[in-house]
């Protein structure tokens, strides 16, 4: 049984207070913010739960086993180092930190202590990502030609990063679970229509050493709501939108060929439509399943969906978007 303590009790951390309070194996020990009216409210809800201003006592306390840290992206290498100092696994909100450097540095401190290190890429645990990743290991779509992500709404506006950190984690840890290729490259261009040189409209692109090609579109300024992602492969594509309540996942027998005409010196293109269907889902939480894959990791070993790697590989494109945006959308290598 893994003793875990909360820090931070916002809008995400009351999801995960919920999630970890009914997992399996776990027990959720201590909630930590430095609100009074946050604490009040967890009271409420979790009346045999330690709730706490006290961040040294909690992390100095040798029953709990783990933290879960669901703080602004500023304040995690700061918490996450502490909790591992203090020997507790982590698990903290994406994206897991605000540089790569941090994030290298805490790697490497989980891997001295040999405590779990895991990221909140929630959409992993989804029974959409889950699908569409059965269909390509079984190639079901063939080769990846090319990711497309739209996330847009009105709002939140945040202070303290701009529009790709907050939104574009989502989506590069969904492309990073389906394709084992990584990216050499990206260049990105954004803009800050707030005059605080916070972006709230951006546009990322990355590049691959092969002909795949992944771009993704971020706003807080668009007055609907949109969650889609388009997978297209030489065989078959994959249209998911996660604003459907039903039929999240739709798998198009759609493609074309290609074939040169010699005489003519041109290029003939063969369109193929074919069926369109849509595969049932695992209706699962996402949050509950993320919650017991960190327990998992905690009390087997078992390298959890979320790892590491993923946090570190996100962090990485989101750093370089950042570059190239402040370089006027300057091609920026990926190492």
């Amino acid at each position: 049984m893994s003793s875990i303590a909360l820090i931070g009790y916002g809008y995400w951390g009351k999801n995960l207070a919920r999630n970890f309070a009914n997992t399996e194996n776990a027990i959720l020990h201590t909630i930590v913010d430095f609100d009074p009216s946050r604490l009040s409210s967890a009271t409420k809800l979790f009346p045999s739960i330690i709730v706490s201003d006290n961040l040294d006592a909690t992390l100095a306390n040798k029953s709990i086993d783990a933290v879960v840290i669901a703080t602004p992206v500023f304040s995690h290498y700061k918490l996450a180092k502490a909790a591992l100092m203090a020997g507790k696994h982590v698990m903290v909100e994406k994206p897991m930190t605000a540089t790569v450097a941090e994030a290298e540095e805490l790697i490497a401190l989980a891997q001295l202590k040999k405590l779990v290190l895991m990221p909140d890429h929630t959409f992993l645990y989804t029974g959409a990502v889950q699908k569409m990743r059965q269909l390509i290991v079984a190639q079901e779509i063939g080769v990846i030609n090319y990711y497309d992500s739209t996330r847009i709404n009105l709002g939140l506006f945040q202070p303290d990063v701009n529009v790709v950190w907050d939104l574009a984690p989502h989506d590069i840890s969904i492309l990073y679970h389906l394709t084992e290729e990584r990216p050499v490259s990206v260049t990105a261009t954004g803009i800050s229509h707030l005059n605080n040189g916070i972006e709230n409209v951006a546009f990322v692109t990355l590049h691959f050493q092969s002909n795949m090609i992944a771009h993704f579109s971020c706003s807080w300024s668009s007055p609907v709501k949109i969650r889609q992602i388009l997978v297209g492969g030489d065989k078959k594509m994959i249209v998911y939108d996660d604003n459907q309540v039903t039929e999240k996942i739709k798998v198009y027998d759609t493609g074309y060929t290609a074939k040169s005409d010699e005489e003519k010196q041109r290029i003939l293109i063969d369109y193929r439509v074919g069926d369109i269907y849509v595969p049932k889902l695992e209706t699962k939480e996402a949050l509950a399943g993320i919650a017991s894959d960190f327990i998992q990791a905690i009390t087997t070993g078992k390298e959890p969906v979320s790892n590491w790697k993923s946090g570190l590989d996100v962090v990485k494109v989101l750093e370089a978007a950042q570059k190239s945006i402040k370089l006027n959308g300057k091609e920026i290598r990926i190492e």
